[in-house]
């Protein structure tokens, strides 16, 4: 072999080792990136929380309306050793459960099909557009007057608060499919239900978890609404009868568990998300 082989091939190998490390560097820095951002995301609210504990033992906010963080923690502790808390959350957590399944997989169905079916869309897609735009705590005497005080005018109002942004965003994923995927499925002669399966449904996941997120904020939401009307247990229940009784503290304690709900629920979903749509780039 001659010099200049020798040599072309050293440089060669140079340029390879040379990519790699690029390659190497860059996910480095996206993996360093992603570190930073969950640290940020914890900081946040743990900085809110600090200033708010500052400005209560400093006298730079009321106490009586807006108590420190450690008196709140300290009320949630106690609530939760009697079993008040957990009690009333476990009992909030069924029903958001129940009303996810049956406000959730009736909206999935019926948006997948609306998304393929252009009649369909046709005769359900006003219905939506018009319903949807009502409050939903306005519709929850309706609720009351037609399955009574007991859990399911509870389990209805999720499910309502679920249904709509699944519906919706189900027949928009399905809709930003490309049409050569369903052009290929009739080619083949697929079936509804295999089109249905292998083409709109894939499709549409991640348009359809998006829909699931804002239904769960849309759960929260209502089923607190719901269990401080008409319910005596439940952390909506727990939150207005600590009104009644003036206990600050107490209502925090529900707001907090409130906000952690949401938040474990949005850790959750996203881990269901990258594990069901693995072709989907992380962002």
């Amino acid at each position: 072999m001659s010099a200049q082989e020798r040599l072309a091939l050293s440089a060669q190998g140079a340029n390879a080792i040379s990519a790699a490390d690029v390659v190497d560097i860059g996910e480095q820095a996206r993996l360093a990136a992603r570190r930073r951002e969950r640290l940020m995301s914890i900081g946040s609210p743990i900085g809110l929380l600090l200033a708010w504990e500052l400005a209560a033992q400093f006298g730079l906010i009321d106490v009586r309306f807006f108590p420190a963080p450690s008196t709140i923690i300290v009320a949630m502790l106690r609530m939760a050793g009697s079993g008040e808390l957990i009690d009333n959350l476990l009992i909030s957590l069924q029903r958001i459960t129940l009303g996810f399944l049956l406000g959730g997989i009736p909206a999935v169905i019926l948006g997948i099909v609306m998304g393929i079916s252009r009649p369909v869309r046709a005769l359900v897609d006003p219905l939506i557009v018009a319903t949807y735009p009502i409050p939903k705590s306005s519709i929850l005497p309706f609720i009351l007057l037609i399955f009574g005080l007991g859990e399911m005018s509870k389990v209805v109002m999720v499910a309502i608060g679920v249904f709509f942004p699944v519906a919706i965003n189900s027949t928009a994923g399905v809709l930003q499919i490309s049409p050569i995927y369903l052009d290929v499925g009739r080619s083949f002669k697929a079936s509804r239900w295999d089109t249905f399966r292998t083409i709109a449904l894939p499709g549409a996941l991640p348009f359809i978890m998006t829909g699931v997120k804002l239904g769960a904020g849309l759960a929260l939401i209502l089923i607190a609404v719901a269990e401080m009307v008409g319910a005596k247990s439940g952390i909506g229940y727990m939150i207005w009868s600590a009104w009644e009784t003036f206990a600050v503290a107490k209502m925090y304690v529900g707001l907090f568990v409130i906000a952690l709900i949401g938040f474990a629920i949005s850790i959750l979903l996203n881990e269901v998300e990258r594990w069901v749509i693995r072709w989907k780039p992380e962002a």
